[in-house]
């Protein structure tokens, strides 16, 4: 196969086992040139892509501007702050204007769930989902599989991940558990009662509230960070009396580390809230694939941008 079954990357739900190999070949690749004294490469010369950001972003904007300088796209970046969109206009009427300016690729996040899939539908051109809402961060979950293979290997199949934490309010999680299940590893969410919706059984994906015996049972843990700003700010929670009850049961610890008889491998997505659900031994640790996930986070992007042009 040389090239995706899709023509927007709005998830990871619709895509195939192949289009995931695909995807970790060419990012493999990419990553080759990375590591080069010349970091860019000329597949994306000659076209316009467009960052449309809804939501405050740090790591996946910088991460998808430098993957599309790296491969020598031009670059619009777009503030929702600042735009008409202020002023009343439509979204289908924003973005339908920017492509009326001679942009081939948008890359969207978006507040709403489903918002990047909307627009798929109504405007024509390439549309990569960057993040929207609590539904799915499709390349973020491709980077993690991607890291996790660097380390454990190729095959997946079997392998016992483990993702701990705010499930509820998280796209990471649901993106990660369909392309984890799509390359045949078994899957856990952890985490209190309140933080893990009731559908998640629909997915084929275990369920505890045991933290220190799905340590015991996983190869790999990713740990989520508690999103205050999805459940009325920090100070306002109502899914767990505190954040040191929630540090007490769910959070990683180098004396909860140290209890294990194995070599456990650990990825965060960021951003980390050190001493809550991570202690900054462990992030910054050998376990820890914090800034792998970082550098393979432009690798990704390089990738999936280069596949969806090539279509």
């Amino acid at each position: 196969m040389s090239k995706l079954s899709v023509n927007h990357l709005l998830g990871i739900r619709g895509m195939n086992r192949d289009d995931l190999e695909l995807i970790f070949n060419t990012a493999s690749e990419f990553k080759e040139v990375l590591n080069r004294p010349i970091r860019k490469v000329p597949s994306l010369r000659d076209l316009t892509v467009a960052n449309l950001f809804f939501e405050n972003s740090t790591r996946t904007r910088l991460s998808f501007e430098l993957a599309q300088k790296r491969l020598s796209a031009d670059v619009v970046n777009f503030s929702a702050a600042s735009s008409s969109v202020k002023k009343g206009e439509t979204l289908v009427d924003t973005v339908n204007n920017i492509i009326a300016m001679k942009v081939d690729m948008v890359v969207m996040r978006h507040p709403h769930p489903g918002a990047t899939h909307f627009l798929a539908e109504k405007v024509n051109t390439t549309f990569i989902n960057a993040g929207d809402g609590t539904h799915e961060h499709p390349t973020q979950a491709l980077l993690d599989a991607f890291s996790i293979r660097e380390r454990v290997g190729n095959d997946l199949e079997g392998k016992k991940i483990a993702i701990v934490g705010d499930i509820r309010h998280s796209r990471v999680a649901l993106s990660n558990i369909l392309a984890l299940k799509l390359l045949g590893a078994r899957v856990r969410v952890c985490g209190p009662a309140t933080l893990i919706p009731k559908h998640m059984q629909s997915l084929g994906v275990e369920i505890s509230h045991n933290f220190d015996e799905t340590l015991v049972w996983a190869d790999v843990v990713n740990m989520l960070r508690i999103q205050h700003e999805r459940q009325g700010g920090a100070m306002s929670i109502p899914y767990f009396p505190s954040i040191r009850e929630y540090t007490l049961n769910f959070g990683l610890t180098q004396e909860r580390l140290q209890r294990l008889d194995k070599q456990l491998t650990i990825l965060h997505p960021g951003p980390v809230n050190r001493g809550v659900e991570i202690s900054s031994g462990i992030a910054d640790s050998d376990h820890s694939l914090i800034l792998d996930q970082v550098e393979n986070g432009v690798a990704t992007r390089m990738a999936v941008m280069y596949l969806l042009a090539r279509r």
